[in-house]
């Protein structure tokens, strides 16, 4: 009669303490591994979001400088319309000088009457519309940019070089001159002495006939 021993198919008995510190080791490892997993996309995201701004900023600054160059451009073509418009107009006008001295003239002698004189005022009148500006005035100081001296004298009761007579009126359109006006001057005379050289030789004859300025 044989004796039956224990099989080597049998598990030995683990006590369940050690097993569940070996789950709970497990469990700690699974999340030490998986903690710098999901700082990645938090990096990632955050570098994508910097490109983005980037992005961002340089599109603003190109919309601001294509702005600024929009209204720069609308603004030359504005200047360059006016200009266009004034040269225009004085080609059109500067025809027209002639006949308007010839209407002056007419006016000065008293032969603007009747059904010319309403042609006339109506020709001034479409004229002025357009822009035109008659300028120059007798007693008024001679300034180069806008008067033509055709005639030169001298006179005692100016102190400057002085407009004294419109031989021919100027026109302009804004600040474009389409003819100078054409003038005769008068200078001082030579060796007239202003006001404070009068009065300087006044003191000077004064204190000789007091036997010169006192001493202090």
């Amino acid at each position: 009669m044989t004796e039956e021993t224990p099989g080597f198919d049998e598990k030995p008995d683990v006590p369940s303490d050690a097993a569940s510190e070996d789950a709970a080791q497990a469990e700690s490892a699974d999340k030490a591994g998986s903690a710098p997993a999901g700082d990645v996309p938090d990096v990632a995201l955050q570098a994508q979001l910097d490109q983005v701004r980037t992005a961002l900023n340089e599109r603003t600054t190109d919309l601001q400088r294509l702005q600024a160059e929009y209204q720069n451009y609308r603004r030359r073509v504005e200047r360059d319309r006016v200009t266009v418009k004034e040269i225009a107009a004085a080609n059109l006008l500067s025809e027209l000088l002639p006949t308007l001295d010839d209407i002056g003239r007419a006016r000065e002698h008293g032969e603007l009457l009747g059904g010319f004189k309403s042609v006339a005022e109506s020709l001034e009148t479409v004229v002025a519309k357009l822009g035109l500006q008659q300028f120059g005035k007798e007693g008024e100081p001679f300034d180069p940019t806008i008067h033509e001296a055709l005639m030169h004298s001298y006179a005692p009761d100016v102190t400057e070089t002085t407009c004294v007579a419109i031989l021919q009126p100027g026109y302009r359109i804004g600040e474009r001159t389409i003819r100078p006006a054409r003038v005769a001057v008068a200078e001082p005379q030579p060796g007239a002495q202003g006001p404070k050289s009068t009065s300087d030789e006044d003191a000077k004859a004064s204190d000789e006939e007091s036997g010169g300025p006192e001493e202090g």
